[in-house]
């Protein structure tokens, strides 16, 4: 505000303090015409205005040509005061009369001055964090953080009450500044009142124990991209970053009969582990054995078959030899079935006229029997030694 007068007292203008009785114009005197409520002269004010002009300028005199010189010259210094400088981390908004007028990037700019014009200057690319169900209280040496019950304590979709702590970190959209200068009112607590009713919409939507163990990512996931939309759909000029959670409890009240149910589950899949792995080492091992003994019957099948018909096949070639010479064929079949039968028992011969038992000499077993000479023996024995 380039008319302003930032030192306190009555206000003034460029033209000097104010009077201190009735106030006064820029050109000096009581805004109502000497106190009588009547217009004020206009040949006063000119003669005042010139009498001021005469102060400032050395020697006193001043024509209409210096006058004029004068105003344009407080023209040129009041149109300068509309160049501003917009650093790396902001963008310009030019204000004129009002309304937004456009936006500037890094470096000089220029906008209309005051009383026709402003700029505002927003730092887009700060990341600023947001803290949902709980706050952290800064001290000179250290920290510590307090709950706030009303917003951390959130129900599930199985009708289950769970503490949740999370931050979000969100900045001003770079490509939509003015969004954010222009349509929201408390940016800071619109992020915060967008997040706690994001999160409790996604809370709702899952039971307890999914938000408690595997599903903190997805929850994450989708409370940032229900926030983005949310806020995209008021025109907020905000972009978030990051939604981060910080704590996922049950109440307090209940949480070491959580803590114990928690334990139990992990037994269980502790145990559903170690039964799946010895299904997978004793499976194996089962149907390899299966396979074995499948392939052990298949070859004695083979086997029994072939040996079938190779049978079939002798007794085919036997038949064959036995038309031609039947009684020298079945003579033979008898002797070698007799040999085959009687082979390995011990035998008793008779005489088929009634005389008794027929001597034999078993040569066989004598020279099984047989023990070696003396003098034979001794020559072996020699040789060995």
């Amino acid at each position: 505000m380039p008319w302003s007068n930032q030192s306190g007292g009555g206000g003034g203008g460029p033209w000097g303090q104010r009077g201190g009785s009735g106030g006064g114009g820029p050109w000096g005197g009581g805004g109502s015409g000497g106190g009588n409520g009547n217009p004020p002269d206009l040949e006063e004010i000119l003669r005042r205005s010139q009498d001021r002009l005469k102060n400032l300028v050395p020697g006193g005199n001043i024509g209409g040509r210096g006058l004029a010189l004068g105003i344009l010259a407080l023209i040129l210094v009041w149109l300068g005061s509309g160049i501003y400088f917009v650093r790396p981390n902001e963008v310009g908004l030019n204000v004129v009369f009002g309304k937004f007028a456009g936006k500037t990037g890094e470096g000089a700019n220029w906008n209309w001055p005051y009383p026709i014009g402003s700029v505002i200057k927003p730092q887009v690319t700060n990341v600023i964090t947001t803290e949902v169900g709980f706050r952290t209280i800064e001290s000179v040496r250290t920290s510590r953080q307090t709950d706030v019950g009303e917003e951390s304590l959130m129900l599930t979709g199985d009708e289950n009450i769970v503490d949740i702590d999370f931050i979000v970190q969100w900045q001003i959209d770079p490509a939509t500044p003015e969004n954010y200068v222009f349509n929201i009112q408390d940016p800071p607590g619109t992020v915060k009142a967008v997040a706690e009713s994001a999160m409790r919409e996604i809370i709702g939507r899952r039971n307890i124990q999914p938000v408690l163990t595997t599903d903190r990512g997805a929850i994450e996931t989708e409370v940032r991209q229900l926030m983005q939309d949310t806020l995209n759909g008021y025109n907020a000029g905000v972009q978030i970053r990051l939604v981060q959670l910080q704590k996922v409890d049950p109440p307090q009240q209940v949480i070491d009969a959580f803590r114990d149910v928690q334990a139990a589950r992990a037994d269980q899949e502790r145990l559903r582990n170690e039964a799946q792995t010895y299904a997978n080492r004793v499976v194996p091992e089962s149907r390899g054995r299966a396979a074995q003994l499948v392939q052990a019957a298949e070859a004695f099948k083979e086997q029994t078959v072939a040996e079938a018909r190779g049978q079939a096949s002798r007794f085919n070639a036997v038949y064959e030899q036995y038309k031609n010479a039947p009684g020298v064929t079945r003579e033979r079949l008898f002797l070698e079935t007799m040999e085959r039968v009687m082979g390995g028992t011990d035998k008793i011969i008779l005489d088929s006229t009634g005389q008794g038992v027929v001597p034999y000499l078993p040569l066989d077993q004598l020279q099984q029997a047989r023990p070696a000479a003396p003098g034979l023996r001794q020559q072996q024995g020699g040789q060995t030694r």
